[in-house]
């Protein structure tokens, strides 16, 4: 008998059994997809340790999951032949066929979870017109979940067509990742003392940096810059990227910035930058691109999401001028806000006279846990990193 054990890489939060993906009695190969755990950040499939036959399910559906837990157990005694069993490499998967229509539904949905067939159900999605991310092809629940949040609703025997949402008066009941973030809400307000400063950011020399590296074929992000300018800030104010012990103040020898990523109607996620004081501004930019890419796809592993020591929240992108974020991680001080960035007039000194200039502003914002920084440091820190963005040397 071979054990089925949750993974012990878990960032201290709490997962639980989303849906067995193989039910008892099955035969499994090696590797197989077995069961869809979720935690507030990831869905993350368990593969099967060895090949044979499901023989027990221990944590069913909406069990929680600590890492180390046993799942269930396999017998490799009736492990089936390789003879016996076709190789997967020659299924074609949902999203590799040429035309997916020809498949026909009830082969489909034969690979399909119980959360997985639940969702088509409940949203009249056929599964024929879902692609799968999942390996092999296999049809997942970000898969339905993303076309449900896209206001893309594929009914059976009918192309796929965009629905205009329903904006009637509606209960929405929370699903695992609601409950999860509000818990953490709660907890995290609940345990530091918040204090945000707020400072405002002249982006002229970015935007110019920005724009003559796309002339030379290499496109980066605003937050590529942020990032880059946050990992140099700490030098000031090394407290910032520590955390709150019951006996010290802890201070990460590495700079691994969270970027928070919005996921639509799902919540958010916060990839992790690793290391990001040693990365050059371009190797920034091409991890938060690979980063966000997959976040969105739902493709993270859980070392994607964990290790952070800083986050930033630049909310600014959906056109927030002002939020002051709250810190979430408990191994985290401080997290960074950026607003939306947007031409403002100004006065500046120019030849010893003031001057009105229209210049491209954001404000920042540094919302700290009080236990481990005070105002001097939170100052310190955010007149470094404003003077860093506005002083970025031209391309």
């Amino acid at each position: 008998m071979i054990e089925i054990r949750v993974p012990d890489e878990q960032e201290g939060t709490k997962a639980v059994v989303r849906a067995w993906l193989k039910q008892i009695g099955d035969a499994v190969a090696e590797n197989d997809p077995l069961v869809e755990l979720e935690t507030d950040k990831v869905t993350q499939e368990v593969p099967s340790p060895a090949a044979g036959v499901l023989t027990e399910i221990v944590l069913n559906t909406d069990a929680e999951a600590v890492p180390g837990a046993l799942l269930g157990r396999i017998s490799t005694k009736d492990a089936p032949s390789e003879q016996a069993t076709p190789a997967k490499a020659d299924q074609p998967s949902v999203r590799s066929q040429a035309a997916p229509l020809q498949q026909p539904v009830s082969e489909i949905e034969t690979r399909l979870s119980p959360s997985v067939r639940r969702a088509c159900l409940q949203h009249g999605i056929d599964p024929s017109r879902v692609s799968g991310t999942g390996r092999n092809g296999r049809i997942t629940r970000e898969d339905v979940d993303r076309l449900v949040a896209s206001a893309t609703v594929v009914s059976v025997g009918e192309r796929a067509t965009a629905q205009p949402r329903n904006f009637l008066a509606q209960d929405i009941p929370h699903d695992r990742m609601r409950m999860t973030i509000a818990e953490n809400m709660v907890r995290a307000v609940s345990e530091a003392p918040h204090v945000t400063a707020v400072f405002e950011a002249d982006f002229s020399a970015i935007a110019a940096h920005k724009t003559a590296m796309a002339a030379r074929g290499t496109k980066l992000s605003y937050t590529a810059y942020i990032v880059r300018a946050a990992a140099e800030a700490m030098a000031v104010a090394p407290a910032i990227n520590g955390r709150w012990e019951k006996d010290r103040i802890a201070i990460s020898p590495t700079i691994d910035i969270g970027v928070g990523t919005a996921l639509g109607e799902k919540g958010l996620v916060v990839p992790v930058v690793k290391d990001a004081g040693s990365l050059s501004l371009e190797q920034v930019g091409a991890e938060l691109e690979d980063l966000t890419r997959r976040a969105r796809e739902g493709k993270l592993d859980r070392s994607d999401v964990s290790g952070g020591s800083f986050t930033i929240s630049n909310h600014g992108v959906s056109g927030s001028l002002l939020a002051a974020p709250i810190i979430l991680h408990q191994g985290q001080a401080a997290i960074l806000g950026v607003g939306k960035l947007e031409k403002r007039v100004i006065v500046r000194e120019v030849g010893g006279q003031d001057a009105i200039l229209v210049r491209p502003m954001a404000y920042v914002t540094l919302t700290i846990d009080h236990r481990v920084v005070d105002g001097h440091q939170t100052n310190a820190w955010l007149s470094r990193f404003v003077q860093i963005l506005e002083s970025w040397p031209a391309a």
